[in-house]
């Protein structure tokens, strides 16, 4: 997810969003299927693309990234690597929730894509409540960058809080409906490189045959 912050004339470069021209922080999180985020790091640069993030982050012994278990997986949009651990949809492929509402979904690849853009858009809604509670995330004060990290730490730990003690919200009443469905730019469209180096060739492959499993598995309920 980026946000809008404010840098430092010396610093705006590294923080620029691509094609946007205002100054960005990546903040790279994990949300479960009730909109709790589970794991959040901030303070990555605008221009720095997701996949690289998540390696730096996933491999910082410092950082507490928490890797699912052995059978388990995260789900991905098409701006990751797919990879053993990390379930991205199929690329060259449309994903797009918009996509299928003008047109359903056709092959097994598409039928995927569909059904993983339905249980990822969970994290849409849960970013969509929470910039709709904090707006100093989409318009943040020229506080020195500590303290602009920090806030947006926090913002996601009340966030969190207010979820967890089941209080009557009606935010998260507005995003809880099913039917809505929100969308982001970028994965594949923003035309980045796609770098798979952390990861090996076996455990891609891994992913890849589960994924085609899996799609398989859709297809012929279908």
């Amino acid at each position: 997810m980026e946000l809008l912050y404010m840098w430092p004339a010396d610093q705006q470069t590294r923080y620029r969003g691509r094609g946007k021209g205002e100054c960005f922080q990546n903040v790279l999180a994990i949300s479960d299927f009730d909109m709790i985020f589970t794991f959040v790091w901030a303070e990555w640069e605008g221009v720095a693309h997701d996949s690289r993030v998540l390696k730096e982050v996933a491999f910082n012994p410092t950082s507490g990234f928490p890797f699912p278990p052995p059978d388990k997986y995260y789900l991905c949009d098409a701006s990751y690597t797919n990879t053993h651990g990390f379930m991205a949809p199929y690329r060259n492929t449309r994903y797009w929730l918009a996509d299928f509402r003008r047109q359903r979904a056709l092959t097994k690849e598409e039928r995927f894509n569909h059904s993983d853009a339905q249980l990822r858009n969970v994290i849409e809604r849960a970013y969509g409540v929470l910039k709709a509670r904090f707006p100093i995330l989409k318009q943040m004060e020229p506080f020195p960058f500590p303290k602009q990290r920090d806030i947006v730490i926090a913002c996601f730990a009340v966030h969190n809080f207010i979820r967890k003690c089941n209080i009557y919200d009606h935010i998260f009443m507005n995003y809880d409906e099913s039917s809505i469905f929100f969308e982001t730019q970028g994965g594949e469209s923003d035309g980045q490189v796609f770098h798979d180096i952390e990861w090996g060739s076996q455990e891609i492959e891994y992913m890849t045959a589960l994924r085609n499993h899996i799609a398989s598995q859709l297809n012929s309920n279908n």
